[in-house]
C-alpha cells in the first residue's frame, strides 16, 4: 500500500506503532481509536481498523475489528492494497480458529494462501505465507486428532 506520509491517519498509526514499541499498549489502543474516528475514507479507516484489532480484549473483538479492515480493504480502489489482503484473511483466519470455527478458519486460511501472489519475495511475505502454511497445518493436525479420538471411544 502506498505509504502517505503526511496524512495525519498515517502519522497517528505511527505514533501508535512507537507506543507499542514501548510497551505503552492502552496508550497506543486509545491513538489507533483516536485514529478511526477522525478517518474520513475507506483507506483511512482500514489503516486504522487494522491496528486497533490488535488491541482487542477478545478473541471476537479482534476478529470483529480484522473483518471490519478487510471490508474496508475490499473497497479501496488501490491495487496496493491487495499486499493487505493475505494478513488481513490470516487474521481472521486465525480468530476462527482460536474460537474453534474451523470450516471459517480453514475458508479464512485458504483464501489468505491464493491472496500470497500479491504478497513480495520478502521477508514479510515469507512470513505471512508461513503463518498461513502453519494455520492449516495446525487445523489438519488438530482434526486428525479429534477424528482418531472419537474412534477409540
Amino acid at each position: 500500500m502506498q505509504f502517505e506520509p503526511d496524512n495525519k491517519i498515517v502519522k497517528l498509526c505511527a505514533k501508535g506503532m512507537d507506543m507499542e514499541g514501548e510497551g505503552k499498549n492502552e496508550e497506543a489502543a486509545k491513538v489507533f481509536l483516536q485514529a478511526w474516528e477522525q478517518a474520513s475514507d475507506d483507506k483511512e479507516k482500514f489503516t486504522a481498523a487494522h491496528y486497533l484489532a490488535r488491541h482487542q480484549k477478545s478473541v471476537a473483538d479482534k476478529l470483529a475489528w480484522d473483518e471490519i479492515a478487510l471490508d474496508l480493504a475490499l473497497k479501496i480502489k488501490d491495487d496496493s492494497v491487495k499486499g493487505a489482503y493475505p494478513s488481513l484473511y490470516l487474521n481472521i483466519a486465525k480468530g476462527y480458529e482460536d474460537l474453534k470455527e474451523f470450516e471459517k478458519a480453514i475458508k479464512n486460511y485458504e483464501t489468505a494462501l491464493t491472496c500470497t501472489n500479491f504478497l513480495h519475495e520478502d521477508g514479510y511475505g515469507k512470513m505471512i505465507k508461513g503463518g498461513v502454511e502453519n494455520g492449516l497445518e495446525r487445523i489438519k493436525t488438530h482434526l486428525t486428532v479429534m477424528i482418531l479420538s472419537s474412534r477409540s471411544l
